[in-house]
């Protein structure tokens, strides 16, 4: 019974982090790694793709009264393949297709038969790209940094 919650539970996180990935990436490195893999996109919509608009809520400080800050684009996609897996995925923008792609990406990985297949071919790459960019974000960040100091006065 433990190890069914904690082998469910682990199911849980990777599929979490696998949507995770699929929405933070950009939808042309998405498509070529798509095509490149050969993945299967018979898939059966079930509700969208379709854009809409979300409220962002913020906190100041990270914990003070929460606040209607704004709101921004979305663009959701459910599918069904013929296998009977359903997909959902959520992405930032317009993108139609990305949401269609990543909905069907969904799907395949909660096959466990394709998980390893869409973990090699989609997932990895995506991931090394998005640390790619994010190091080099972070080395042109460091790359502007200016150290202040301060120089005593002789009058104290």
């Amino acid at each position: 019974m433990k190890n069914d919650r904690r082998s469910e539970r682990q199911e849980e996180a990777g599929r979490k982090a696998a949507m995770a990935a699929l929405a933070a990436a950009p939808a042309h490195l998405l498509a070529d790694l798509w095509a490149a893999a050969g993945l299967p996109e018979d898939a059966e919509p079930v509700r969208g793709p379709e854009t809409g608009l979300v409220t962002i809520r913020g906190r100041i400080g990270g914990g003070g009264a929460p606040f209607n800050l704004g709101e921004a684009t979305v663009t959701r996609a459910t599918v069904k393949l013929p296998t009977g897996e359903i997909g959902h995925a959520y992405a930032l923008g317009r993108d139609r297709e990305k949401a269609r792609m990543s909905a069907i990406a969904d799907a395949l990985w909660q096959d466990p038969k394709r998980r390893d297949l869409v973990e090699t071919r989609i997932l990895e790459p995506l991931r090394a790209a998005l640390a790619a960019a994010d190091r080099r974000r972070r080395e042109e960040t460091a790359a502007t940094k200016v150290d202040f100091f301060t120089m005593v006065r002789g009058e104290d």
